[in-house]
């Protein structure tokens, strides 16, 4: 049976000398594998270029529930980036947060509301002008409340830290390493709460950067089964620099 699905691209894999597999997000069946024939390609009507990582595209696609593998009928980008793929601070962000995006939500159900978040804060991206480097920090501690582990104690009041371990605001200091003092903490809680829009407002020098997304990454490996290493925070730094 065809449907129409909205999706966004996680990963691409060689299945043949002209067609590949491509891993996609969707808006109903959450993460489904697609076999795209003749990608490869002059004449190809879904080219390859239209499956890069995190491209925000429309499909009609053949959904058989017991298949491991679905077809797709017809695919374009929608919207087509306008910056993204031009922008090089841009486009290593989202290198970055398509390997993170991987790793958390491999296993994902549909989940419109995850689905929406991740939709639009890519448009915004892509629309935004001038100065983005906060934009993956605010980013992947939003999407920590889609995934079930978000921040709690958000209250503050006397909870200085942030348990890392438990994903908790508090007042004692942990008996773990897995936590935030107090000047991280509170930019943990700024870069939650603060819309996309007002990021521009968070200075925060390079070293802290580097070393808030780190703590980020701890978080993550605390939280998702199996989210092992990342390797592209090491090039984003360097961009970013």
């Amino acid at each position: 049976m065809l449907y129409k699905v909205k999706g966004i691209v996680l990963k691409t894999t060689d299945y043949s000398e002209s067609s590949v597999v491509v891993q996609i997000y969707t808006d109903v069946f959450g993460i489904q594998s697609y076999l795209i024939n003749g990608v490869k390609k002059p004449k190809a009507k879904i080219r390859l270029n239209m499956l890069q990582p995190l491209h925000l595209v429309d499909m009609v696609a053949y959904h058989k529930p017991a298949n491991q593998v679905q077809r797709v009928a017809e695919l374009r980008t929608s919207p087509v980036y306008l910056s993204i793929p031009y922008d090089p601070i841009k486009r290593t962000i989202v290198i970055f947060l398509n390997e993170v995006l991987y790793k958390s939500i491999r296993g994902q159900d549909a989940d419109q509301n995850l689905f929406d978040f991740i939709h639009h804060a890519l448009c915004w991206l892509d629309g935004s002008v001038g100065h983005n480097s906060n934009f993956h920090l605010s980013f992947l501690l939003k999407l920590t409340g889609f995934l079930g582990f978000g921040p709690g104690g958000t209250g503050r009041g006397v909870h200085l830290y942030f348990d890392l371990q438990e994903g908790e605001f508090g007042s004692a200091l942990p008996s773990h390493p897995y936590f935030l003092d107090e000047e991280d903490a509170d930019l943990f809680l700024k870069l939650f709460r603060e819309k996309f829009e007002e990021l521009n407002h968070l200075q925060i020098s390079a070293a802290t950067r580097k070393s808030v997304l780190g703590k980020i990454l701890i978080y993550y490996q605390l939280h998702v089964a199996g989210f092992g290493e990342v390797k592209s925070h090491k090039i984003l730094e360097e961009i970013l620099s």
